[in-house]
């Protein structure tokens, strides 16, 4: 990992992650070396939507105002993916390459994984993006099915629409419908690449803290309401979050890494000499946050990297909107 990354770059150092632009370049670079003379425009186009709908641009939806899941947090993934594929096909086994077609299906479904997230227009309810948290992968393949017949790809709806569940966890991975073995193993290079770029953001740790924690309080995770009205909670604060994030990454590659999506991401040791930075960079942030737990320090958290959310100071509306929703759920006890 290089030494002065910044906050807003990938792993590499070299890809400004908060850049639509700059990260379609370098989707491109990778796809064109890849499978030269393959089409490109629909990823473009691709970027192109998802900038329209982030920002608000389009009729039936607000703009993005999650801020751990923000713009970053996308290009991000889109740009592992990208990796991950070109890694997978460059040592592909005999019968099981992917083909170009594939991928930029698989890339449009990177891009547009978490649009479930934006909130629609005619929704007078929902105050933010992170109040659809548990149906939000749904959300996103149904934008999926309207989106993919205009973009050329109609025969790829019923793919697409299983394989980004592979982000998420409203359905198990095992009752994923994909019958072709190239369409699981795409599957599950999205998932990994979801996983593995957000653990190893510069800030994920920060992030965790003071974005993620209150996304999961407005999407009922933090601090759930059983069915008789008792609170249950999951996470007490934004450090308790913390304090349970060594065995979520620990399950996260047992289970899901390691076991459901088969290793991975080991495809970018092609791409990298042998190495893998994401991996790298994700046992960094482990050992710094094994270090802050052992010493109780959590003044060394004091990163405040940029958030690319709709809003003035998104990330203090969604802390007083969180608020609001512990207050509601302590009273109904």
């Amino acid at each position: 990992m290089h030494p002065n990354r910044r906050s807003d770059f990938d792993v590499t150092n070299t890809v400004q992650v908060s850049s639509p632009n700059a990260v379609c370049e370098a989707v491109k670079k990778l796809f064109t070396a890849t499978w030269p003379g393959a089409p490109f425009d629909a990823v473009v186009r691709g970027f192109d939507r998802l900038e329209e709908v982030f920002a608000g641009r389009d009729p039936q939806y607000h703009a993005l105002d999650t801020v751990y899941h923000d713009t970053q947090h996308t290009l991000d993934i889109t740009l592992a993916m990208a990796r991950l594929c070109a890694g997978y096909e460059r040592a592909a086994p005999p019968g099981l390459a992917l083909g170009a077609e594939r991928v930029t299906v698989g890339l449009l479904v990177a891009l547009f994984h978490d649009v479930g997230y934006l909130r629609d227009r005619s929704d007078t309810v929902t105050q933010n993006g992170a109040e659809l948290t548990a149906t939000h992968v749904a959300r996103g393949a149904r934008f999926l099915e309207q989106y993919l017949p205009k973009a050329g790809f109609e025969s790829w709806v019923p793919i697409a629409t299983q394989i980004i569940h592979f982000t998420g966890y409203e359905v198990p991975l095992d009752a994923i419908v994909v019958f072709d073995e190239r369409d699981r193993k795409l599957g599950h290079l999205v998932g990994t690449a979801d996983m593995i770029a957000q653990m190893a953001d510069r800030c994920y740790l920060e992030k965790c803290r003071d974005r993620l924690y209150p996304e999961f309080v407005l999407g009922g995770y933090a601090l759930p309401l059983s069915n008789q009205g008792a609170r249950q909670v999951k996470y007490a604060s934004g450090l308790d979050l913390l304090r349970q994030t060594p065995q979520f990454i620990a399950e996260t590659r047992m289970k899901r890494l390691d076991g459901a999506f088969g290793s991975a991401y080991r495809h970018l040791e092609v791409l990298f000499d042998g190495k893998n930075p994401y991996m790298e960079a994700v046992e960094r942030n482990l050992a710094f946050l094994n270090q802050v737990l052992r010493s109780e320090s959590w003044r060394m958290l004091r990163r405040n990297p940029p958030v690319f959310a709709a809003g003035d100071d998104p990330v203090a509306t969604t802390r007083g909107l969180a608020m609001g929703y512990i207050r509601k759920a302590w009273a109904r006890g």
